[in-house]
């Protein structure tokens, strides 16, 4: 079942098996607030169990691109294109918040991106990455690194 992350009134909605349910709920409010105000684009999840397809194609860009394979549980899922660009969201249960944006007619735009929910660890998979901090009124302080995706998905 589909729900659109309002971001005026944060829910755990979805989110509640996560020790960091409430900050996870800051983190995807925050996203959903970018979209609707760059894109005017409602953020909608669905959970994880009914979108192998988007689960799958995340999981191949890892591991061809870098070789990394998360242990973490998958939540929830959005797949969904904006303009010329194509976005893969997975949200996993310890905290993290992984989209793959993926830039339609320019190579030079895609990348994959990680985000780290305020009280979570750096999970096992993504200790070669450095993270840097954000500030968020929804999300308190959001850690975040991203690599160049070099193929073609």
């Amino acid at each position: 079942m589909q729900y659109i992350v309002d971001f005026n009134n944060v829910s755990t909605v979805g989110l509640e098996s996560s020790p960091v349910a409430s900050a996870l709920a800051g983190l995807r409010a925050n996203e959903a607030r970018y979209f609707m105000n760059k894109y005017q684009h409602p953020f909608t999840v669905v959970p994880a169990g009914e979108s192998r397809e988007a689960l799958n194609y995340v999981n191949r860009v890892l591991k061809e691109e870098r070789g990394i394979e998360l242990t973490a549980k998958p939540l929830e899922t959005a797949r969904f294109q904006v303009d010329n660009i194509r976005f893969a969201y997975v949200i996993y249960q310890d905290g993290l918040v992984l989209n793959v944006m993926y830039t339609v007619d320019d190579p030079k735009k895609r990348a994959v991106g990680f985000k780290l929910s305020e009280g979570m660890e750096i999970p096992k998979e993504l200790g070669k990455f450095k993270f840097a901090r954000q500030k968020s009124k929804l999300a308190g302080t959001i850690r975040g690194s991203f690599f160049v995706i070099k193929n073609v998905y």
